[in-house]
């Protein structure tokens, strides 16, 4: 983290241009969730698309330090245990729909890191605070009583990071972006939310 802050204060000491260029990106994603307090822990797994805006606000001929919003939305298969106060455990089973939105600030390199830079590869790193949504119809077994359906929403935020590699598509700025993220929910369950996105960058 103290490298890419570096790398970014040199950029605009060195001389950068301030800009507020406009670019963004869309594909699909694989996102994965773990809870885990005391008895109670839970899996999750999922897909759903990307959409992600972002502005350039300080480039030069060879990167670029952008915000942006990552936004996720899918669909996401939860599986777990949950032990009550009496120490009955029950195995549940839930369904839903999620939103994962961080605000991210990343340094750019290379391809992709602005219009102008045609280069064949790029990549990126960059950090921020996420929030995390779950609407969830949870199908939950309790061996005393039998099965029922519920439903619940769960949100959280927490510290985010992501990075990842562009590979140049066409002569222009173009490119297939290959993203990895992480989001650690400091509230709530305390989740670990992670996930693998492949995009294509206008």
């Amino acid at each position: 983290m103290k490298k890419i802050l570096f790398a970014a204060a040199f950029a605009i000491i060195s001389g950068s241009a301030f800009s507020q260029t406009f670019m963004h990106g869309a594909g699909i994603t694989v996102i994965g969730s773990t809870t885990g307090q005391g008895s109670n822990s839970d899996i999750g797994f999922g897909e759903g698309f990307t959409y992600f805006p972002r502005f350039n606000f300080v480039e030069t001929e060879a990167l670029s330090v952008s915000v942006g919003i990552p936004l996720v939305v899918g669909i996401s298969a939860t599986t777990g245990t949950t032990r009550d106060q009496y120490g009955y455990t029950y195995d549940n089973t839930s369904v839903g729909f999620v939103l994962n939105a961080p605000l991210i600030v990343n340094l750019n390199m290379g391809r992709g890191s602005t219009k102008e830079n045609t280069k064949k590869f790029g990549y990126f790193v960059g950090a921020g605070f996420g929030f995390h949504h779950g609407d969830f119809l949870s199908d939950m077994y309790d061996p005393n009583t039998g099965t029922y359906v519920d439903s619940y929403s769960s949100n959280t935020f927490g510290p985010a990071a992501n990075a990842g590699i562009r590979l140049g598509v066409g002569r222009k700025h173009k490119n297939i972006e290959i993203r990895f993220s992480y989001m650690k929910g400091i509230n709530e369950n305390k989740p670990n939310i992670g996930g693998v996105a492949c995009s294509f960058n206008f």
